[in-house]
């Protein structure tokens, strides 16, 4: 599937694009998808909660956040809640900011994709020997009050050790300056990861309701260093989990949907049990070595 120009590209980089993953035709039988699970879905009956990349006092303290991991979850758009009322501002198709994280797990559209030869493939040229798939999420971006992503490194929220983690990041729809492309800091792979997100240790806190938390601190980084990665609609991202990336807040007027996935290695490899996410059944494998 890689080229050994391309697997250089990302060791390097820390990034690869790779054009035309998925056709259009998938694309849209994603959209589709995810467009009847939000048909299906009732905001008032959900003890949703708005997402935040910073981890808000909301989310950190929301079991439903927690719960996602085995189900498919919806988090809403800060800007789409009434902060007086607590309810949505507008149609609920346009308010969700992402849908995870079991969706390669629990809809036959996605774990199609999540689980095809072609990813196969790039797992196998990554040199991944049993590597599971821990996560999904569909990011819609909404149009003109898509939250921006601040700057991370995903091994900061899905830690394994030795540390070997690559994002999938799919577009479904072109993904521009405008509507919110990703952004990265080439060869930032080399950082440590010195922060985490976790369940906090603390029986008592958590009990009480004090769930999550961060513990350690990036190093700051420049707005200067970053790069935007533009792509079209089929184009995946391979992200490495060290490497440094965000995204840009959406006010445009067209969305940027997207679906992505994390893959782990699961061989000689140890998942963090302090991770923020922990599902009841293992990780489902791409392959078995």
């Amino acid at each position: 599937m890689l080229t050994q120009e391309q697997i250089q590209h990302f060791e390097k980089n820390g990034y690869l694009v790779v054009e035309q993953l998925i056709t259009h035709d998938d694309c849209e039988k994603l959209k589709e998808s995810i467009k009847q699970l939000i048909d299906k879905w009732n905001p008032e009956c959900d003890s949703s909660c708005i997402f935040s990349s910073s981890g808000n006092r909301e989310q950190s303290k929301s079991r439903y956040f927690l719960d996602s991991a085995d189900n498919i979850s919806f988090f809403m758009e800060e800007d789409a809640i009434d902060p007086n009322t607590r309810k949505l501002n507008r149609d609920k198709h346009h308010s969700v900011n992402k849908i995870g994280h079991a969706l390669h797990i629990l809809d036959p559209q996605f774990k199609r994709v999540s689980f095809s030869d072609k990813i196969k493939s790039i797992a196998r040229d990554l040199n991944f020997i049993k590597p599971a798939i821990c996560q999904s999420m569909y990011i819609c971006k909404q149009p003109e009050i898509g939250a921006k992503v601040n700057p991370h490194q995903d091994g900061t929220y899905l830690f394994n050790e030795p540390l070997k983690i690559a994002g999938i990041w799919i577009a479904l729809e072109d993904a521009t300056l405008e509507n919110g492309c990703l952004w990265f800091i080439p060869g930032s792979q080399t950082i440590p990861i010195k922060r985490r997100y976790i369940r906090n240790p603390n029986q008592e806190e958590f009990n009480e309701g004090k769930i999550l938390l961060y513990t350690g601190n990036d190093d700051p980084y420049d707005d200067k260093d970053f790069v935007p990665v533009e792509v079209k609609a089929g184009d995946a991202i391979v992200i490495h989990g060290q490497v440094v990336h965000k995204s840009e807040q959406n006010k445009s007027p067209i969305s940027r949907q997207i679906y992505t996935f994390h893959i782990v290695e699961t061989n000689n490899s140890e998942y963090s049990k302090e991770n923020w996410l922990q599902t009841k059944d293992p990780f489902p494998l791409i392959y078995d070595a």
